[in-house]
């Protein structure tokens, strides 16, 4: 069963690429942008998704054929596509549908652009870089690479 949160992302992953949600009784389909605000997702993809939230039985991803609702039950998982490495619906109980949203897109994938990502928090990326210099410049054999003199400490 994919969690309401793995269903959150796996729509910002395809919103990303033009893949909008499609409300079929009021024939409305919604692909917010932008998706993120700094390290949260934005108000327009908060404002979406309490709309998809709240009709949720009446609204499926473009490219696909399972209700958001029907993710959210015990017969549906989230797993990766093996074209697109993208967030992809697959059945517990029946054999796999061979529909990815991907399927739609004819330029993609495109290992040229950048994949679509989930918000980033820039402080603990960052503290997991100096994190991981920091234990590099530990185990790092100092005089293999010598600071300029104008560098080293008095």
């Amino acid at each position: 069963m994919a969690t309401i949160a793995e269903v959150k992302e796996y729509l910002a992953y395809w919103f990303q690429l033009g893949q909008g949600v499609i409300f079929p009784k009021s024939q409305e389909q919604l692909c917010p942008t932008p998706i993120f605000e700094g390290s949260h997702y934005s108000k327009e993809f908060e404002a979406c998704w309490q709309k998809i939230v709240a009709s949720h039985k009446d609204c499926y991803l473009q490219g696909t054929e399972q209700s958001i609702a029907e993710l959210l039950t015990e017969q549906w998982e989230l797993i990766c596509c093996a074209r697109c490495t993208l967030p992809i619906p697959t059945s517990r109980l029946y054999p796999p549908s061979c529909l990815c949203p991907c399927s739609d897109l004819l330029s993609w994938p495109n290992l040229d652009l950048p994949l679509p990502r989930l918000p980033i928090n820039e402080v603990r990326h960052l503290r997991r870089v100096q994190e991981r210099l920091t234990s590099q410049n530990l185990d790092a054999d100092p005089q293999a690479c010598p600071l300029p003199p104008a560098w080293e400490e008095s």
